[in-house]
């Protein structure tokens, strides 16, 4: 394979959702105002590594689509077939023109997909000529036959698959060639089973499920809130500053009741806003002694506590340092691992920046430091 392959999508969307019910198939409902498949396009076309998106869709279904694609950067649509194996067929003959070295097969009604479960379906196909994303079964699962359990399967081995599914574009194309009279397969990587390719799994997103009932459209969306925090300290005398848990040989120290840490405070009000939970002064405040020259580490995970306690978790943080001095960029990487444990988050999760204010303002005069922070909170 190519150092830069040739990446495209299909999203296939020709289904009727008879599950759901109601009178418009379901990969044109909207969840939080934005039409289901119009949100699957999105996660691909937004993706910085995808060459192409073709949506594959319904022919009955071409007044829906013209409805919800004027804003939509992707390919021409093509038109499905009367299974979602013909449609797959019919949507990769339509890519052969663009040569792709990958095709990504997604499920127009999975429209949480994100872009790191997208990065690992693509890493693993440098290696393999097939990956899925799976979720592991935790659940007990019992065989069934004639409403009676005939025995229970072990869960060890066992694995949900989702979309989006990748492979080698020469290998999936011809497998669905071979196929077109065969048995009906599930999923694309069961062409690849059939036949004797190993199809390499990778952790899957357990948000990024499939639209099948109301219940799903209802009940099991995630309710994201973003909370915004802002701090700031005088400067006063002193050695040393600390920011962001790490303590910074500066030649001053800021004034506060606590250790004054301008990033903590911001992102501990973010997470208390994001739930709606007052401020860092109501829970912490400065008129009690208990908190004279703390650590505010503690009321950063005092914070995370209270999600988690809400049945919510954290997603990201977004922190801004604003001042003249100290510099930042030294410390950033020791500031994000302070982060990652305080809040148990991975790398990935959080973003420590900085900047001045072009010597305008109190900071730009070195008389303070400042922090914005936003955080991410996701109620599953």
């Amino acid at each position: 394979m190519k150092n830069m392959a040739k990446i495209y999508v299909l999203v296939v969307a020709g289904g009727i959702g008879e599950r759901l019910g109601g009178d418009m198939p379901k990969q044109y409902l909207s969840i939080s105002g934005v039409p289901i498949l119009q949100q699957s396009i999105l996660a691909f076309t937004n993706h910085p590594a995808i060459s192409g998106v073709r949506p594959v869709i319904n022919k009955e279904h071409q007044g829906y689509y013209k409805q919800i694609s004027q804003d939509l950067d992707c390919l021409p649509p093509v038109f499905g077939g009367d299974t979602r194996q013909k449609s797959v067929r019919l949507g990769l003959e339509s890519l052969a023109e663009f040569a792709p070295d990958i095709v990504l097969i997604h499920d127009a009604a999975r429209p949480f997909v994100d872009s790191e479960l997208i990065d690992r379906v693509i890493a693993a196909l440098k290696t393999s000529k097939a990956a899925i994303p799976g979720i592991p079964v935790t659940d007990t699962t019992k065989s069934v036959k004639d409403g009676i359990i005939i025995e229970t399967i072990p869960r060890e081995h066992l694995s949900l698959a989702q979309t989006p599914q990748g492979f080698h574009f020469d290998v999936i194309m011809k497998l669905h060639q071979q196929c077109v009279d065969s048995a009906h397969f599930s999923d694309d990587a069961s062409l690849c089973e059939h036949n004797n390719i190993a199809v390499q799994i990778v952790p899957g997103n357990i948000l990024n499920r499939k639209i099948t009932t109301m219940v799903d459209m209802t009940k099991n969306i995630p309710h994201i809130c973003v909370g915004h925090g802002f701090d700031t300290h005088a400067i006063g005398a002193g050695k040393n500053v600390m920011i962001l848990g790490v303590s910074i040989a500066a030649g001053f120290s800021l004034i506060g009741h606590s250790d004054a840490d301008v990033g903590l405070h911001s992102i501990t009000d973010a997470l208390l806003g994001a739930i709606g939970d007052g401020d860092i002064g109501m829970h912490f405040s400065p008129q009690d002694e208990r908190w004279k020259g703390a650590d505010s580490g503690i009321f950063l995970k005092h914070a995370a506590q209270k999600v988690r306690d809400r049945g919510a978790v954290i997603s990201h943080v977004d922190v801004t340092i604003i001042g003249e001095k100290p510099k930042v960029s030294p410390y950033r990487e020791a500031m994000i691992t302070r982060l990652m444990e305080l809040l148990e988050l991975d790398r990935n999760r959080v973003s420590v920046k900085a900047t001045t204010t072009e010597k305008l303002g109190f900071c730009g005069r070195g008389e303070g430091l400042a922090a914005f922070a936003t955080a991410t909170v996701i109620y599953p």
